[in-house]
């Protein structure tokens, strides 16, 4: 893509409000309290995260569609009232710092059909558009394969770090971004007062605007299947670590699956993964930069996850990436034991099934090391030291 020939492109909120209103016909965006995180992010994406030509259109289009999305949704909802009786029980949360299995594990549960799970298409767009019709392909599934071609072709390394499936069970974390209350905008660039200001404000408002897009997504999928029964939802995110408290306050009968594995093998990663985002999308990006960012992130939400869990250790699972990846169908069992459903031969049969036609090793190798980030061994073990004791037994 030739960063001279793209069309320049302003952040400013108003227009960009203005622009979403007049591209769906539509005005209402719901929930007001999505305007002050939305402000922040647009001032930091102009003044701080420094995006070259590619990086300004990709998230002048991702901030604009995720406007449109808000819109839909709020026009579906008068159109169908209904959907707000839709029940959410008792979900199955996965969280665990990224790169311990929480992906592979989401994924291979996912293939059991008593689950919901968020997909790929649904996570970025929410809303089906208005002429959605369930009797033809979905515009958002066409939409999704083509963000994922163009993703590939800008960096084809993120593949070797993240699998990157259009259908497949994804995080919802990207549907809280649709709240403007996520870490997405960070894992794309540098904007430390949007990251301040998320880390120092009550997220209830975007989880409550969760809630509704899962309730919204769960009318979707009964309406296409024509099955009206209600499943168990399973969601997937490491950034429910930072807002566990939340999270639980939101789904209080949530089921939560934690994944561990030592922070020297999942923190180079996961700012790997991300610096692999932000050079997609900015000139002169500093690796120790996004090391040090992430690292700090991570380690905070962990500390908070640990206190959390003290006054809610019933509703935790804990299951280490070794046994995992050592004993897939036992940890498995335990986890459906944890969920109150029974481990079938169905349920068995799907999940081997998933594993032998995603294996790992038929992804490009992922390369990195510490130093390149700019992490010591001596350093991890002392940023995450807490988490490290707590849980060392299960790396």
């Amino acid at each position: 893509m030739n960063q001279n020939e793209l069309p320049a492109v302003e952040f400013d909120s108003e227009t960009l409000l203005a622009q979403a209103k007049h591209e769906t016909g539509l005005s209402d965006f719901g929930d007001p309290a999505f305007l002050e995180p939305f402000e922040v992010l647009v001032a930091g994406l102009n003044a701080e995260a420094k995006l070259n030509a590619v990086g300004r259109m990709v998230q002048h289009e991702r901030v604009l569609n995720t406007l449109k999305n808000r819109l839909r949704l709020s026009e579906w909802l008068r159109r169908h009232p209904e959907i707000l009786q839709e029940e959410i029980h008792a979900p199955a949360v996965i969280v665990g710092l990224p790169r311990t299995g929480t992906t592979m594990l989401h994924r291979v549960l996912a293939s059991d059909q008593r689950f919901f799970a968020p997909l790929w298409y649904e996570v970025r767009n929410p809303a089906p558009f208005m002429d959605w019709d369930i009797t033809r392909k979905d515009e958002r599934l066409s939409l999704a394969e083509a963000e994922v071609a163009a993703l590939l072709e800008a960096n084809p390394e993120i593949a070797a770090i993240h699998p990157m499936d259009p259908e497949g069970a994804d995080e919802d974390i990207l549907l809280l971004e649709h709240s403007f209350y996520s870490t997405v905008p960070n894992a794309f660039c540098d904007l430390p007062n949007y990251a301040n200001w998320l880390f120092s404000h009550d997220n209830q408002p975007g989880y409550n605007y969760l809630k509704l897009q899962l309730q919204f997504l769960q009318w979707q999928k009964k309406l296409s299947s024509g099955d009206s029964s209600n499943k168990t939802w399973l969601l997937k995110t490491p950034h429910h670590l930072h807002f566990l408290d939340t999270l639980l306050a939101t789904f209080p009968d949530a089921r939560i699956i934690q994944t561990h594995r030592n922070p020297l093998q999942t923190i180079p990663s996961i700012s790997s993964f991300n610096y692999n985002l932000w050079v997609t999308q900015a000139d002169d990006v500093d690796a120790h930069l996004v090391g040090r960012q992430w690292s700090e992130i991570f380690a905070r939400g962990l500390n908070h996850a640990l206190n959390v869990r003290e006054q809610h250790q019933a509703q935790f699972l804990d299951i280490g990436f070794r046994d995992l990846l050592s004993q897939p169908e036992q940890s498995c069992e335990t986890i459906f034991a944890h969920l109150g459903l029974p481990f079938t031969d169905d349920s068995k049969a799907a999940m081997q099934t998933h594993r032998e036609e995603n294996q790992r090793d038929a992804r490009p190798t992922h390369d990195y090391s510490l130093q390149d980030f700019g992490f010591t061994e001596a350093g991890i073990g002392v940023q995450f030291s807490d988490y490290i004791e707590n849980f060392k037994s299960l790396f």
